[in-house]
């Protein structure tokens, strides 16, 4: 009973897997601020080059 008990503390002090989750949930909101950025750019971006083909 006392090496359950013991192993189940050390398992709530261990803080390896929720520092994996940490960085795995910035890494994920990082890429959507990029896949967001880029989008919209390429958006702007489009729009410039079809006014450029219109005047042209």
């Amino acid at each position: 009973m006392k090496n359950i008990i013991a192993t189940a503390a050390r398992f709530v002090r261990d803080e390896d897997g929720v520092t994996a989750i940490e960085y795995g949930l910035l890494a994920g909101l990082i890429a959507l601020l990029i896949i967001g950025g880029v989008t919209l750019l390429g958006q702007h971006l489009q729009t410039i080059f079809n006014n450029l083909a219109d005047s042209v």
